[in-house]
């Protein structure tokens, strides 16, 4: 028999055959190797579980500076990796061992070929029904008991001299952020002056500002509604306690949001510790819609601040991959009226890794310019480091949503 002929036959053979496997790329049958993929990219408490329904997958983005980003990644994994044959696959994402959010991907039926995009998860609050097995264990690279040193600059500026333009302080202040337990963060930060050009006399020596517990809850009952309480030593020279609770109706566009908090005058001069009684109850209620064609949200709230006097606030926040952009409007009893701008800018690296202890720059960087010049009234205090309104909207699904299509 010709040799030319034998080769060719078995070429064609060859080629036949891997043609055959072409329609079973994305299946696969465990997701075992799903999980050792992602969890050598950084990402934390990766678990995974199976059953006759669905497979489901459970992750922490520890990896990833820009939320969307990082979870965009992990759903390239799964995809590249396998999905289950013919039944769904839900990736469950976690925060601080708290879930948050799921996203979702029904096959089609009848598809000879499960070729998958971005485009077919879809981002939602709800969690489906076997999530409950996954989050029992800590799963594979455990977030708890690893340590951020985190790194905040902080810039303010303020014009009341008419001899200098502005007065400038420049802050470098790093917190100690670990986790002991699901939900749980003590947070440790120390303030570091860097350039203090008369802004504050207080602020010109090295002293400790927060001190504080958190813990985190997605509360159980029907519906999505999530919730932090804070105690310690916070932000503005204030100790106390703090609570926060966010619910998200079922038109996710819509939530529903308070705060209340029990606080007394408390802080360091370099190293010296003052403190008054606990008398102040401050607190903040309102709502919230949320724009997902523009990525923009409008909240409207009333309010009680640490003078005990009442208003109201308004803002409007427009959300990009990079930073968020805010105004507020605000007018309270004895008080005149006052807005201006907020901005908040993610820091470089947008990659990294954490083994048991991390040193980055915070992931966020912001500034509030008030237009009004009000230095009296409408005075308030942020729990922890962490807090700014571009944290707030990480794990939003229509934002998540926009981040994966666009990337």
């Amino acid at each position: 028999m010709n040799t030319n002929l034998i080769h060719n036959n078995i070429t064609r053979y060859i080629a036949i055959f891997l043609f055959c496997l072409l329609p079973l790329k994305g299946v696969c049958q465990t997701g075992e190797e799903t999980v050792d993929v992602l969890v050598g990219m950084g990402f934390e408490n990766v678990g995974w579980h199976e059953n006759d329904k669905e497979r489901v997958y459970v992750m922490e983005n520890a990896a990833y500076r820009l939320n969307g980003v990082g979870l965009g990644k992990a759903v390239d994994v799964v995809q590249r990796m396998g999905l289950p044959e013919k039944k769904p696959c839900r990736i469950i994402i976690l925060d601080n061992n708290v879930p948050q959010i799921s996203l979702y991907y029904q096959p089609v039926i009848g598809d000879s070929i499960p070729e998958v995009n971005r485009q077919d998860w879809v981002v939602s609050y709800n969690l489906g029904d076997n999530w409950r097995k996954l989050i029992k264990g800590n799963g594979l690279n455990s977030s708890l008991f690893k340590v951020d040193v985190v790194v905040y600059p902080e810039l303010s500026l303020k014009n009341l001299v008419l001899t200098q333009i502005y007065q400038v302080l420049f802050n470098l202040s790093p917190a100690i952020e670990v986790s002991f337990w699901k939900g749980m963060k003590f947070t440790a930060q120390m303030v570091f002056p860097i350039y203090n050009d008369g802004y504050s006399v207080n602020d010109s020596k090295i002293h400790p500002r927060v001190i504080a517990l958190s813990q985190s809850f997605r509360l159980p009952w029907r519906g999505t509604t999530f919730a932090r309480i804070s105690a310690g030593l916070f932000y503005s020279d204030r100790y106390g306690v703090d609570l926060k609770v966010k619910h998200i109706f079922n038109d996710a566009r819509f939530s529903a949001e308070g705060r209340i908090s029990y606080t007394g005058p408390g802080g360091y001069e370099g190293f010296r510790f003052h403190y008054g009684s606990l008398s102040r109850v401050t607190w903040s209620l309102g709502g919230s819609f949320y724009l997902p064609l523009y990525n923009t949200q409008f909240s409207l709230k009333a309010e009680k601040y640490l003078l005990e006097e009442k208003g109201v606030r308004f803002d409007m926040i427009r959300h990009f991959r990079y930073c968020s952009v805010g105004f507020y409007a605000m007018a309270a009893q004895h008080a005149n009226k006052n807005g201006g701008f907020r901005f908040q800018v993610a820091l470089p690296p947008y990659k990294y890794k954490r083994k048991w202890l991390r040193v980055t720059p915070s992931k966020q960087m912001g500034m509030a310019y008030n237009a009004g010049n009000e230095r009296y009234y409408y005075k308030t205090f942020r729990a922890l480091p962490e807090d700014n309104m571009m944290k707030e909207n990480e794990f939003n699904p229509y934002f998540i949503t926009s981040e994966l299509f666009n990337y």
